[in-house]
């Protein structure tokens, strides 16, 4: 292997062990949210762009399906999937409200809307939490080092240590996991 591909590597490995070193208090807090709210009757929504539009249906799809345990699914929606709304919107407005209108239409006071943003600057992702937030919504981020302007709008903000988009990623899918992790054994143990 030449020394990029071990340098690359290495750096997720880095970033992996950081989080799994640390308390996990911040994933712990962010599934508690969604534990309470699941106890609740409400509902999740899931937003993002490209590769954070595909973590958001990875995560609604282990809420609503299973993550490793037989049960009953539980209440998400990933904004990313409805295409002709999503064109519609961007056609007839701009791609800026796309994730704003659906919260509009789907969200209710006690839901909680989890943006998923690697560099933390996306304009429709932050539009759709500023909704929320106005609506009564629980706001959740996930975000690289460079989310930081996140923590000002969002109730609670878990930045990864890194400004590499396929880095952040990783680690986004593994709290991601980690979260439906506890929120299953919570629920349904």
């Amino acid at each position: 292997m030449n020394d990029s591909t071990n340098n690359f590597l290495k750096e997720s490995a880095d970033i992996i062990s950081a989080i799994a070193k640390n308390p996990p208090g911040e994933i712990e807090l962010i599934a508690h949210v969604i534990i309470n709210a699941f106890k609740n009757n409400s509902k999740v929504l899931i937003f993002g762009n490209g590769g954070s539009a595909s973590d958001a249906e990875h995560f609604t799809a282990e809420l609503i399906g299973r993550f490793k345990m037989e049960r009953k699914g539980l209440a998400a929606i990933a904004l990313t999937t409805n295409t002709a709304a999503l064109s519609a919107l961007a056609n007839d407005y701009n791609f800026d409200i796309v994730f704003e209108r659906q919260i509009e239409a789907l969200g209710s006071v006690g839901d909680i809307a989890i943006g998923i943003s690697t560099s933390g600057q996306a304009v429709n992702v932050i539009k759709g939490f500023k909704l929320a937030k106005k609506l009564g919504l629980t706001t959740i981020a996930l975000s690289g080092q460079n989310g930081t302007n996140l923590k000002e709008i969002t109730d609670l903000t878990l930045l990864i240590q890194s400004t590499d988009t396929p880095h952040i990623q990783e680690a986004h899918i593994l709290i991601i996991h980690t979260i439906c992790k506890i929120v299953e054994e919570a629920l349904f143990t």
